[in-house]
């Protein structure tokens, strides 16, 4: 994937594309949680106006996927069990009724719709791919609130649909067998073909609570990783020297940052 550095946006509808590409570099990780997102630079990497810039940021904060502090600054958010918990638990909802009514509403040609989604997921899983099934994964339950026929449902769930995105590509990423996630959806598609609308929307609350594990296991290995104690230097005499050496990493970080 190509970097901000890289890219030149074309010169239709920049914000939308300068948004794109940003969005992009989240959702692969080459942006992370607690960055600051610095204007001037962005704008110049992208070579599209301060103005144009500030659009694509917005677009990208009420998104979800970043957020603008003391309106002056833009950061990514970092990642929170509280974050994971309130995302899921909303997903479950609106997931289980799009389930529910997906089931009563079934007809030829939704069943068709979704089970085209499904083994969709069936072939990504194959691939081996994490992106690939990622987007899959997100695909199939895009579907399923689809042929909800609840527009109002839909048009919530789409405001949420990148910051899902983002979490069930961190979620399925820590998956070491990915037929895992075929198991995961079978029953909530079978239910929903099946005419079952109470064990579908169970189903597809239920779904989100593996993900949550997943996403908490992270956070928690990562909070670990930061506690840690580094290892205390060995002892020199040769003070000076030490004195320099620790300074050095200090003066790095700083420019880096």
């Amino acid at each position: 994937m190509k970097s901000a550095k890289s890219v030149k946006v074309d010169r239709r509808s920049l914000d939308w594309r300068a948004a794109e590409i940003l969005r992009e570099q989240i959702l692969s990780g080459q942006l992370v949680p607690g960055q600051r997102l610095v204007e001037t630079a962005l704008a110049n990497q992208l070579e599209v106006s301060r103005g144009t810039l500030r659009a694509a940021l917005r677009a990208l904060s009420h998104e979800g996927l970043i957020q603008q502090v003391a309106y002056t600054k833009w950061m990514l958010p970092e990642f929170s069990q509280a974050d994971a918990w309130e995302l899921y638990t909303l997903r479950g909802t609106l997931e289980g009724m799009a389930a529910r009514l997906a089931a009563e509403h079934r007809s030829e040609e939704s069943m068709a719709i979704l089970d085209a989604a499904f083994e969709r997921l069936v072939a990504a899983v194959d691939s081996r791919k994490h992106t690939r099934v990622a987007e899959a994964d997100l695909a199939l339950h895009k579907t399923i609130v689809s042929i909800s026929g609840h527009q109002r449902l839909i048009e919530q769930y789409r405001l949420l649909e990148q910051q899902v995105r983002h979490y069930i590509i961190s979620s399925n990423a820590l998956i070491m067998d990915l037929t895992q996630i075929v198991a995961e959806h079978q029953p909530i598609v079978r239910a929903i073909v099946a005419g079952e609308p109470e064990t579908a929307e169970r189903l597809a609350r239920e779904h989100n609570a593996p993900e949550v594990e997943r996403a908490a296991a992270a956070l928690a290995h990562e909070n670990t990783a930061a506690a840690a104690p580094e290892p205390e230097p060995e002892k020199s005499r040769a003070k000076p020297a030490a004195r320099q050496g620790a300074a050095g990493p200090r003066e790095s970080v700083k420019a880096s940052a």
